[in-house]
């Protein structure tokens, strides 16, 4: 099988390469705008004429699109996240190689959900800043395309390479710079969200299961458990030995205190999980330092409800929180 790959030197995009270069049976190529890839091809300013010639010469059975942008202003969002799936899905229909679209989308379409609930596929997509709109707008025009295609709306990922100015990379960037100066103590702010972690290779598995199958439509992607940053915090510093006492400035009194398990194997009744690849600023900072909400627009909560990534995909999430932090800080360690 052949696939063609785009963004491939992203954060997602090298799990997923890795995964589908472990199967015998894929021949990868890799197009993107970095001098490493097979094909060097912007999606943001090249045009479907253009993809299309591309495509009829490489016959992929199979586009899997992990390119995109995660911030930057209304105008950048669109241009790299759905301007850029148009192009692809365009470029699809103009040619004759009859290729599956794998998209992966966001669980920030959806916007905030109810504290406690699970958020399905047929929720009503209410996203709350603009990020979550444009992915939300690349996701209707794939499901409006008529392309075998499917979307994997992930929720928020981790693990190695997570980017530090993310919740889960600010928290552990804290905590190095704490036990590299001997800081007694850490101070927190912004741990009150809670979201829907899923490992990056979790993720990679779920896009070559996709791949594979003959799924439509949206597919949730998530461990199926929220998790508050908070209790992330407190089991980042367990991972790390980090033996300072942790403060949450604008949380409830006391230390920080572990309450993460181990995600359950059957985790396709989501009742403990949230999600939005972002959740709160955590960071190291001063007494007066006010609490800032990281931009993506989901609220206090989300959770994925993952039983139809079960049913169609056969697949379920692998790898628990706790040995995503741990690689998280292994990276951060390094630093020090």
């Amino acid at each position: 099988m052949r696939v063609l790959l785009i963004g491939a030197n992203g954060y997602l995009g090298r799990f997923v390469a890795d995964r589908l270069l472990a199967d015998p049976a894929v021949q990868l190529t890799a197009l993107g705008r970095g001098d490493d890839a097979d094909v060097r091809f912007d999606l943001a300013s090249g045009s479907p004429g253009a993809l299309t010639r591309f495509l009829d010469a490489v016959h992929p059975g199979v586009v899997v699109n992990c390119a995109g942008a995660t911030r930057g202003g209304a105008r950048e969002l669109t241009r790299h996240n759905t301007v850029a799936v148009a192009t692809v899905c365009e470029a699809l229909r103009r040619s004759g190689c009859g290729a599956r679209l794998v998209q992966i989308g966001c669980g920030a379409e959806y916007g905030p959900s109810q504290p406690g609930s699970s958020t399905a596929e047929d929720a009503v997509p209410r996203p709350g800043g603009p990020y979550g709109v444009s992915k939300l707008a690349a996701t209707e025009l794939v499901l409006g395309s008529g392309l075998d295609a499917v979307v994997l709306r992930v929720f928020s990922p981790a693990g190695p390479g997570t980017p530090a100015g993310s919740p889960l990379g600010r928290l552990a960037e804290a905590m190095r710079r704490a036990m590299q100066s001997g800081d007694g103590e850490l101070k927190l702010t912004g741990l009150g969200a809670q979201r829907d972690f899923v490992d990056v290779r979790d993720v990679a598995r779920a896009v070559h299961a996709a791949s594979l199958s003959a799924a439509q439509g949206v597919i949730n992607i998530g461990s199926g458990r929220a998790v508050r940053l908070r209790d992330a915090a407190a089991v980042l510093a367990r991972v790390a030995g980090y033996g300072g006492a942790l403060h949450e400035l604008d949380g409830p009194p006391g230390p920080l205190r572990a309450t993460i398990g181990h995600p359950r194997g059957d985790s396709d009744h989501a009742a403990h999980g949230p999600h939005g690849t972002h959740a709160g600023h955590a960071g190291h900072v001063g007494h007066n330092a006010a609490p800032v909400a990281y931009p993506d627009g989901c609220g206090s909560w989300q959770q994925a409800d993952v039983r139809t990534a079960r049913d169609r995909l056969g697949w379920r999430p692998r790898i628990s929180l706790e040995e995503s932090l741990g690689d998280i800080w292994m990276e951060a360690a390094c630093r020090i």
